[in-house]
Protein backbone atom coordinates (compact mmCIF):
# COMPACT_ATOMS: atom_id res chain seq x y z
CA UNK A 1 0.00 0.00 0.00
CA UNK A 2 1.25 3.23 -0.70
CA UNK A 3 0.91 6.46 1.08
CA UNK A 4 1.36 9.86 -0.55
CA UNK A 5 1.76 13.21 1.90
CA UNK A 6 1.21 16.17 0.02
CA UNK A 7 2.74 18.82 2.34
CA UNK A 8 5.73 17.42 1.98
CA UNK A 9 6.25 19.42 -0.74
CA UNK A 10 6.08 23.18 -1.23
CA UNK A 11 3.11 24.59 -3.44
CA UNK A 12 0.11 26.19 -2.58
CA UNK A 13 -1.36 23.86 -1.09
CA UNK A 14 0.18 24.74 2.24
CA UNK A 15 -1.07 28.20 2.12
CA UNK A 16 -5.22 26.26 2.20
CA UNK A 17 -4.26 23.98 4.70
CA UNK A 18 -3.15 27.26 6.92
CA UNK A 19 -6.44 28.88 5.87
CA UNK A 20 -8.70 25.98 7.28
CA UNK A 21 -6.79 25.21 10.53
CA UNK A 22 -6.29 29.18 11.12
CA UNK A 23 -8.95 29.80 14.34
CA UNK A 24 -9.79 33.12 12.75
CA UNK A 25 -10.06 32.64 9.26
CA UNK A 26 -11.87 29.73 10.37
CA UNK A 27 -14.94 31.61 11.01
CA UNK A 28 -15.75 32.41 7.45
CA UNK A 29 -17.83 29.04 6.37
CA UNK A 30 -18.16 30.03 2.88
CA UNK A 31 -13.94 30.61 2.92
CA UNK A 32 -13.15 26.99 4.95
CA UNK A 33 -15.71 25.32 1.88
CA UNK A 34 -14.05 26.75 -0.44
CA UNK A 35 -10.46 25.74 0.81
CA UNK A 36 -11.33 21.88 1.22
CA UNK A 37 -12.81 22.49 -2.16
CA UNK A 38 -9.10 23.70 -3.17
CA UNK A 39 -7.38 20.64 -1.85
CA UNK A 40 -9.83 18.43 -2.88
CA UNK A 41 -8.87 19.77 -6.80
CA UNK A 42 -5.29 19.66 -5.61
CA UNK A 43 -5.43 15.95 -4.45
CA UNK A 44 -7.67 15.09 -7.65
CA UNK A 45 -4.51 16.31 -9.67
CA UNK A 46 -1.99 14.32 -7.90
CA UNK A 47 -4.41 11.18 -7.88
CA UNK A 48 -4.86 11.62 -11.92
CA UNK A 49 -0.78 11.13 -12.48
CA UNK A 50 -1.00 7.61 -11.20
CA UNK A 51 -4.38 6.49 -13.59
CA UNK A 52 -3.71 4.62 -16.83
CA UNK A 53 -3.92 6.85 -20.17
CA UNK A 54 -4.74 5.99 -23.74
CA UNK A 55 -3.90 8.30 -26.63
CA UNK A 56 -6.80 9.63 -28.68
CA UNK A 57 -7.30 11.85 -31.82
CA UNK A 58 -9.32 14.80 -31.18
CA UNK A 59 -10.51 16.96 -34.02
CA UNK A 60 -9.36 20.66 -34.18
CA UNK A 61 -10.92 23.43 -36.23
CA UNK A 62 -7.88 23.19 -38.03
CA UNK A 63 -7.20 19.54 -38.06
CA UNK A 64 -6.13 16.85 -35.22
CA UNK A 65 -4.35 16.44 -32.53
CA UNK A 66 -3.21 13.61 -30.17
CA UNK A 67 -4.10 13.48 -26.37
CA UNK A 68 -3.82 11.34 -23.47
CA UNK A 69 -7.32 10.40 -22.61
CA UNK A 70 -7.87 8.95 -18.90
CA UNK A 71 -9.15 4.98 -18.83
CA UNK A 72 -9.90 4.76 -15.70
CA UNK A 73 -13.80 4.39 -15.11
CA UNK A 74 -13.81 6.36 -11.91
CA UNK A 75 -16.40 6.86 -8.76
CA UNK A 76 -16.21 9.80 -6.01
CA UNK A 77 -17.67 8.77 -2.65
CA UNK A 78 -17.42 10.44 0.58
CA UNK A 79 -18.81 10.34 4.03
CA UNK A 80 -21.79 12.93 4.65
CA UNK A 81 -21.92 16.05 5.67
CA UNK A 82 -18.08 17.01 6.16
CA UNK A 83 -17.09 15.31 3.17
CA UNK A 84 -19.45 17.47 0.74
CA UNK A 85 -16.85 20.43 -0.13
CA UNK A 86 -13.84 17.71 -0.44
CA UNK A 87 -16.17 15.66 -2.80
CA UNK A 88 -16.74 19.13 -4.75
CA UNK A 89 -13.34 19.47 -5.27
CA UNK A 90 -12.74 16.32 -6.94
CA UNK A 91 -15.64 16.26 -8.85
CA UNK A 92 -14.96 19.63 -10.39
CA UNK A 93 -11.91 17.96 -12.13
CA UNK A 94 -13.32 14.32 -12.90
CA UNK A 95 -16.42 15.90 -14.14
CA UNK A 96 -17.55 12.68 -15.47
CA UNK A 97 -17.22 10.53 -12.60
CA UNK A 98 -19.95 8.78 -10.93
CA UNK A 99 -20.90 9.55 -7.21
CA UNK A 100 -21.47 7.65 -4.10
CA UNK A 101 -22.13 8.80 -0.64
CA UNK A 102 -22.41 7.14 2.64
CA UNK A 103 -23.52 8.42 5.93
CA UNK A 104 -21.91 7.65 8.82
CA UNK A 105 -22.04 9.20 12.41
CA UNK A 106 -20.56 8.51 15.75
CA UNK A 107 -23.24 6.84 18.32
CA UNK A 108 -21.53 7.91 22.40
CA UNK A 109 -22.22 5.91 24.82
CA UNK A 110 -21.92 8.11 28.56
CA UNK A 111 -18.91 6.51 29.46
CA UNK A 112 -17.68 9.17 26.27
CA UNK A 113 -16.76 6.02 24.25
CA UNK A 114 -18.47 5.67 21.02
CA UNK A 115 -19.25 2.96 18.04
CA UNK A 116 -19.86 4.49 14.32
CA UNK A 117 -22.75 2.97 12.45
CA UNK A 118 -23.74 3.54 9.03
CA UNK A 119 -27.14 4.07 8.27
CA UNK A 120 -27.33 5.49 4.27
CA UNK A 121 -25.59 4.49 1.44
CA UNK A 122 -26.29 5.41 -2.69
CA UNK A 123 -23.97 3.46 -4.58
CA UNK A 124 -23.93 2.06 -8.22
CA UNK A 125 -21.82 -0.50 -9.87
CA UNK A 126 -17.73 -0.43 -7.96
CA UNK A 127 -17.03 -3.58 -9.82
CA UNK A 128 -13.45 -3.38 -11.53
CA UNK A 129 -13.85 0.48 -11.41
CA UNK A 130 -11.63 3.25 -9.27
CA UNK A 131 -12.85 4.47 -6.60
CA UNK A 132 -11.61 7.74 -4.37
CA UNK A 133 -12.99 7.68 -1.45
CA UNK A 134 -12.45 11.31 -0.28
CA UNK A 135 -12.97 12.28 4.04
CA UNK A 136 -11.43 15.60 5.29
CA UNK A 137 -10.53 14.05 8.67
CA UNK A 138 -9.20 10.66 8.81
CA UNK A 139 -8.94 9.83 12.77
CA UNK A 140 -9.41 6.93 13.85
CA UNK A 141 -9.99 5.05 10.41
CA UNK A 142 -12.97 3.31 11.86
CA UNK A 143 -15.93 5.28 9.67
CA UNK A 144 -13.61 5.16 6.57
CA UNK A 145 -13.09 1.22 6.39
CA UNK A 146 -17.32 1.23 7.16
CA UNK A 147 -17.60 2.98 4.68
CA UNK A 148 -15.57 1.43 2.22
CA UNK A 149 -16.92 -2.06 3.28
CA UNK A 150 -20.38 -1.12 3.01
CA UNK A 151 -19.39 0.39 -0.88
CA UNK A 152 -18.11 -2.74 -1.83
CA UNK A 153 -21.53 -5.14 -0.15
CA UNK A 154 -23.90 -2.39 -2.35
CA UNK A 155 -21.81 -1.81 -5.81
CA UNK A 156 -19.05 -4.69 -5.38
CA UNK A 157 -14.81 -4.81 -5.56
CA UNK A 158 -13.37 -1.31 -7.12
CA UNK A 159 -10.54 -2.55 -9.18
CA UNK A 160 -8.24 0.26 -6.72
CA UNK A 161 -9.06 2.53 -3.92
CA UNK A 162 -7.70 5.96 -3.49
CA UNK A 163 -8.08 6.72 0.39
CA UNK A 164 -7.69 10.59 0.16
CA UNK A 165 -7.96 12.96 3.69
CA UNK A 166 -7.07 16.58 4.28
CA UNK A 167 -5.76 15.87 7.85
CA UNK A 168 -5.24 12.37 8.74
CA UNK A 169 -3.74 10.98 11.88
CA UNK A 170 -0.93 8.62 12.14
CA UNK A 171 -3.17 6.34 13.95
CA UNK A 172 -5.71 6.82 11.03
CA UNK A 173 -3.42 6.20 8.58
CA UNK A 174 -2.32 2.85 9.96
CA UNK A 175 -5.89 1.62 11.23
CA UNK A 176 -6.59 1.99 7.16
CA UNK A 177 -3.36 0.02 5.92
CA UNK A 178 -4.00 -2.54 7.73
CA UNK A 179 -8.17 -3.08 7.35
CA UNK A 180 -8.22 -2.77 3.30
CA UNK A 181 -6.66 -4.56 0.70
CA UNK A 182 -3.25 -3.44 0.31
CA UNK A 183 -2.23 -4.19 -3.02
CA UNK A 184 -4.94 -2.21 -4.67
CA UNK A 185 -5.64 1.11 -2.25
CA UNK A 186 -3.23 3.83 -1.82
CA UNK A 187 -4.15 6.48 0.87
CA UNK A 188 -3.52 10.39 0.11
CA UNK A 189 -3.08 12.60 2.50
CA UNK A 190 -2.86 16.66 2.50
CA UNK A 191 -1.27 16.75 6.08
CA UNK A 192 -0.68 14.61 8.87
CA UNK A 193 -0.68 14.91 12.73
CA UNK A 194 0.42 12.83 15.08
CA UNK A 195 -1.64 13.13 18.34
CA UNK A 196 -4.80 11.95 18.41
CA UNK A 197 -7.19 12.55 21.80
CA UNK A 198 -8.79 9.97 24.32
CA UNK A 199 -12.34 11.47 22.14
CA UNK A 200 -10.56 11.13 18.92
CA UNK A 201 -10.14 14.29 17.63
CA UNK A 202 -6.76 15.16 15.68
CA UNK A 203 -4.19 17.11 17.17
CA UNK A 204 -3.77 20.08 16.08
CA UNK A 205 -6.10 19.84 13.53
CA UNK A 206 -9.07 21.96 12.60
CA UNK A 207 -11.96 20.76 14.68
CA UNK A 208 -15.01 19.78 13.38
CA UNK A 209 -15.09 20.16 9.48
CA UNK A 210 -18.66 19.45 9.54
CA UNK A 211 -19.52 22.08 12.25
CA UNK A 212 -16.97 24.57 10.44
CA UNK A 213 -18.65 23.85 6.83
CA UNK A 214 -21.67 23.70 7.90
CA UNK A 215 -22.83 25.01 11.30
CA UNK A 216 -22.92 23.33 14.87
CA UNK A 217 -24.98 20.40 15.05
CA UNK A 218 -27.30 19.17 18.40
Amino acid sequence: MMLHILNEQNTVLNKFIAQIRDKEIQRDSMRFRRNLERIGEISAYEISKTFDYTPRVVGTPLGEATVQQIDDRVVVATILRAGLPFHQGFLNYFDDAENAFVSAYRKSTKDGKFTVKVEYISCGDLEGKTLLLVDPMLATGSSLVLAYNALCERGGTPAHTHVAAVIASEQGIDYVMKNMPHQTTTVWAAAVDEELTSRSYIVPGIGDAGDLAYGSKI
